[in-house]
């Protein structure tokens, strides 16, 4: 081993002279420092050292599915990436509970000497919500002025590149766009499930039409609900109405990601699919959390500042609230669910596609039994 290598103190690892010397108290300038700012402070900075790590594994994630063909023994690699994220996620929700134990009038002993600064300009959270795929035509705007307009210099050249460069939503779209499985010899999967769906359609229909419980004005509301072919299921059986949902804003995923991404949570149980399923509920996680996280945000201002305006200059409680609401980045896989099936009525499979999905041995042994 290198001498260089050979010995280290944890302190010094760490850096820690420079971390625990970089609570400032601005409070303290006037002679007396307010308590609470000092956990203001570090809560702040471990957030950052959170969004650090983030930046860090997604990039890794991105990285690995830029390639038109992607690796996929590195899905796996991929997931448990995903599932850390995903778990600083839920520290980053948690630690709100830590920020709660300060109360509106400890704030307010130190509030104004944090203007102008915001949360609004944290660099590193732009970069993560970049990464994933919320850009500037997804955004709500921030004081009518583009985001970008917090930030200078070299920041404000990284996020411009990240505007311009694939996100995880792009390369997510792309990978699902080369699924294989949606047209295999004589199988076509969306042949196959607009059948599917009718028969289920018209077995709930009936069941609803024959059933000695309900009234007349309950059977018809209910089938109302079911809706039918051209209503409930209409951006799956009509590509056109899918592209003019995608050109509304409605909609970012292209119609054969989409219909790859429902083919992946139909078949999920196949050997082969088991691994995209999973990457797939992952990222639906990161933005469950991320809108939990921006939800949780706006409550805690609300409790402590009540409709304040915020120190940056925005809205405040409506502001982050808003984002809550609206800054979803994969909201195209939720909509998934509403396309799913019942296990029972699915199109069943030629045995040469179960053989391509399932593991060889395994399904050649069930074959040849």
């Amino acid at each position: 081993m290198s001498e260089k290598y050979t010995s280290i103190h944890y302190h010094n690892y760490l850096q820690l002279d420079k971390i625990l010397s970089a609570q400032d108290l601005r409070s303290a300038m006037d002679g007396e420092a307010a308590h609470d700012e000092m956990l203001f402070i570090i809560i702040h900075q471990v957030y950052e050292l959170w969004f650090k790590e983030i930046g860090h594994d997604l990039g890794s994630v991105t990285g690995m599915f830029e390639s038109d063909n992607v690796d996929e023994k590195s899905i796996g690699l991929a997931v448990a990436r995903l599932d850390r994220v995903i778990e600083i996620l839920k520290v980053l929700i948690a630690q709100i509970r830590v920020l709660e134990t300060m109360t509106s009038l400890d704030f307010l002993d130190f509030r104004n000497y944090l203007f102008p600064a915001s949360g609004f300009q944290s660099f590193q959270f732009r970069m993560v919500e970049l990464m994933l795929g919320l850009k500037s035509g997804q955004r709500i705007t921030y004081n009518q002025a583009p985001y970008t307009d917090a930030f200078e210099g070299r920041q404000r050249q990284r996020l411009k590149e990240l505007e311009s460069s694939k996100s995880m939503l792009d390369l997510l779209e792309a990978w699902l766009e080369r699924t294989p499985f949606l047209e295999f010899k004589n199988f076509n999967f969306l042949t196959a499930y607009k059948e599917a769906v009718k028969n289920m359609l018209n077995e709930e229909s009936e069941a609803i039409r024959s059933s000695p419980i309900l009234k007349e004005d309950e059977k018809k509301m209910r089938l109302t609900m079911l809706g039918d072919t051209d209503t409930y299921f209409a951006s799956v059986l009509d590509e056109t109405h899918h592209n003019q949902l995608i050109e509304k804003g409605e909609l970012r995923l292209s119609y054969k990601a989409t219909m790859a991404a429902l083919l992946i949570n139909l078949y999920r149980d196949e050997p082969i699919l088991q691994m995209p399923y999973l990457f797939i509920s992952k990222l639906l996680e990161i933005d469950d959390l991320l809108t939990t996280w921006r939800f949780r945000h706006a409550q805690m201002v609300m409790r402590m500042l009540g409709r304040k305006t915020g120190t940056g200059g925005s809205s405040g409680h409506k502001y982050l609230r808003e984002t809550a609401d609206k800054h979803k980045i994969f909201s195209d896989l939720h909509n998934i669910s509403t396309l799913l099936i019942p296990r029972s009525m699915l199109p069943k499979l030629p045995n040469e596609l179960k053989m391509e999905l399932g593991f060889y041995f395994t399904e050649k042994k069930q074959n040849d039994d």
